[in-house]
């Protein structure tokens, strides 16, 4: 039997959904290039810097788990609408820079309407196209989630030396103001408006839990783990999430239904998205800083030299999706893994102040070519094993995660840069500052390769989902609690 639902312009609103995500996905790193001229205009420290990537990834964490709940409140155009708007407001309020703190809180506001879109996203390109089509769709797809994140810095760096950093919401507020226009128009209601009871305590318990673990990894760059200020948020927030999961699981109907994680072509294919997203924003933090702080490439260059791996997504994700059905999730992971560790390895060997911008570039379109034939058929595969009344909850899962990766990845890379900047001045008391700087970021690609290696792990375990379906159905269903 069929999941597909009857749309009249399924590809508008797929085209729409697609555009309203990448553009806020497009903010979780559009700033990087532009942190040293905030820190100059505002005089705040880069790590009062920071939470301006940060603080979007945090919101996108707390509100996504929320947004099965909301998907099964609202109509999808109420949420897709209602998504846009908020956005435009935060892009706004970005722009106007009236004070760094109007600028974090536009973030935050910009943040909340790209938490209520994604989810949306997903769970709507999964209803309204037909099964045999959904390779095309997802690699689609998967060219947002990766291509959005990873042309942040590129973009800006343009807007940047050509106008000013404001300009990158301006530019966002336009097609905000396009995408609502369109919206209001051609998107249908898709979702089934079931108005489950609203739990204040998992709420709650979410947003403490992503909320405390996010602060957590974010202050390491300040301060030890022993101190107080990491511990204590980091214990906080993994007591809540323990919590959250627990009364998940004895819920008739959870906030989050937890058990998408019993199919396990989900759970792997979900914690592939995660090491990936982990790369992606990690490697999107580094790259700018090592480019303009030891390279000394200007803004407009160091996003130039980032755009062949970019094109090299942009091309290559239509080609996995289209050959996905053919040639399945599992060669591509494992391929693409392959190529991720080559791209991390050539950036260990060649890393210095004095490298050639062109060893960065190929090393940067090898990672690249990887990271893409790895992310499209990595969430497919997951989707693909879920029921059609588990999609809401898979997507509001996966996406969670993949906040939590973004926000993982740019708190811990930060960290180990940091570390590795001190302990090359130890060693070296009389190294110049681009040779430190960029020690630190060589450092840092030690941790970004060992996730290289455990993502290769991991692709040799995935199957094709209709070959392990049926007994995890019967597994999941043996395993539910008896509802009254």
């Amino acid at each position: 039997m069929s999941t597909q639902i009857q749309v009249k312009n399924p590809k508008t609103m797929a085209f729409i959904l697609m555009l309203g995500a990448f553009a806020g996905l497009f903010g979780e790193t559009a700033l990087n290039m532009a942190l040293s001229n905030i820190m100059e205009q505002f005089s705040v420290t880069a790590a009062t810097a920071q939470w301006l990537t940060t603080g979007y990834l945090l919101v996108l964490a707390i509100l996504v788990p929320v947004s099965a709940l909301l998907m099964k409140w609202f109509t999808t155009r109420q949420l897709v609408i209602g998504g846009l708007v908020i956005s435009l407001l935060g892009a706004i309020l970005a722009a106007l820079n009236f004070s760094f703190g109007i600028l974090l809180l536009g973030r935050v506001v910009q943040a909340i309407g790209t938490g209520l879109l994604l989810p949306v996203m997903l769970s709507v390109m999964l209803l309204i196209f037909p099964i045999q089509k959904r390779g095309v769709v997802m690699g689609l797809m998967g060219l947002v989630i990766t291509l959005a994140p990873a042309l942040g810095p590129t973009l800006s760096g343009v807007i940047i030396s050509t106008l000013s950093w404001p300009y990158i919401f301006w530019f966002s507020a336009i097609a905000y103001v396009l995408l609502i226009l369109v919206a209001a128009v051609k998107i249908e209601n898709v979702s089934e408006i079931t108005k489950p009871k609203i739990d204040v305590p998992s709420i709650l318990l979410s947003t403490i839990g992503f909320g405390g673990l996010i602060f957590a990894l974010s202050t390491m760059a300040e301060v030890a783990i022993s101190s107080p200020k990491v511990w204590a948020p980091l214990l906080v927030g993994v007591i809540a999430l323990l919590l959250f999961g627990i009364r998940q699981n004895n819920m008739a109907q959870p906030m989050v239904n937890l058990r998408v994680f019993k199919y396990p072509m989900f759970t792997l294919g979900t914690l592939t998205m995660f090491l990936g997203i982990l790369i992606i924003l990690s490697t999107g933090i580094l790259l700018p800083l090592y480019l303009k702080g030891a390279l000394l490439f200007s803004a407009a260059m160091a996003g130039l030299i980032l755009l062949p791996g970019n094109a090299v997504n942009f091309i290559l994700s239509p080609i996995v999706g289209a050959l996905f059905d053919k040639i399945g999730a599992r060669r591509f992971t494992i391929i693409g893994f392959i190529f991720v560790l080559i791209g991390n390895i050539v950036f260990l060997s060649t890393i210095s102040s004095q490298t050639p911008a062109w060893q960065i570039i190929v090393a940067f379109m090898i990672l690249f070519f990887g990271l893409t034939m790895v992310m499209m058929p990595a969430q497919t595969n997951a989707m693909n094993q879920l029921p059609r009344e588990l999609y809401a909850d898979g997507s509001a899962a996966m996406n969670t995660l993949n906040q939590v990766a973004g926000a993982a990845g740019t708190a811990i890379a930060i960290t180990v840069f940091t570390s590795g900047q001190s302990s090359y001045v130890l060693d070296f008391p009389n190294a110049t500052q681009p040779e430190i700087l960029a020690a630190g970021i060589k450092y840092a690609f030690y941790f970004i390769t060992g996730i290289s290696v455990v993502g290769l792990i991991g692709s040799f375990f995935v199957k094709k989902p209709s070959a392990v379906s049926e007994k995890s159905l019967s597994a999941v269903k043996a395993t539910e609690p008896v509802r009254s």
